[in-house]
């Protein structure tokens, strides 16, 4: 599965100065180990995670936006990256990171899909896993005693930008996450 990934992912154009790799889809869905996982087999590609940067437990949609901002524009248009991390203990942006520009860049996290994304991505791939599975998996993250109290509030959020956005319908490629991993190609009969 990771190979026919990875050959998707060169096969698409550039957009500007980078192909862009957005990974979508719900908490627990397996996003960011399949962006360690893509990164690795793309040559060690950088990765952003989306979860640095949503300005706390309501900013979902806000943290989309930011990203564009912040990352996607600069990354197409060849410059570095640069967006500061949230610190989720104190409830507030911290200090400034970022990313150079690079042949390939992974934006991993919920609402990576969405349309105000989709115009810099080069490949979109929405990552889906059932409801039980995403759960169990939110659960036995050692993040989750501070996740937890938030989890139904960041849901809402989810499924609302989700119903709206409808992420999967844009993919290239739909990763089934779930207990028997598979790739999809919408489109492809």
């Amino acid at each position: 599965m990771i190979d026919d990934l990875v050959a998707l992912v060169r096969s698409r154009p550039a957009v500007g100065a980078t192909r862009l790799v957005t990974l979508d889809g719900h908490s627990g869905a397996g996003k960011t180990r399949l962006a360690g996982t893509l990164a690795r087999a793309l040559g060690r590609v950088p990765v952003v995670h989306l979860d640095v940067i949503y300005p706390g437990w309501d900013g979902l949609a806000a943290g989309v936006e930011l990203a564009v901002d912040w990352v996607a524009r600069p990354l197409v248009a060849g410059r570095r990256a640069r967006w500061r991390r949230y610190d989720w203990t104190a409830d507030r942006f911290a200090e400034w990171h970022g990313t150079p520009c690079a042949p390939i860049v992974v934006l991993e996290g919920c609402g990576a899909g969405s349309a105000a994304l989709r115009p810099f991505a080069s490949t979109a791939v929405w990552v889906d896993s059932p409801a039980r599975v995403r759960s169990e998996r939110l659960q036995a993250r050692g993040d989750w005693p501070g996740y937890a109290p938030h989890r139904a509030r960041w849901a809402e959020q989810e499924e609302a930008l989700f119903a709206v956005e409808r992420p999967w319908e844009h993919a290239d490629a739909i990763i089934d996450n779930g207990p028997s991993p598979n790739c999809r190609w919408p489109g492809a009969g």
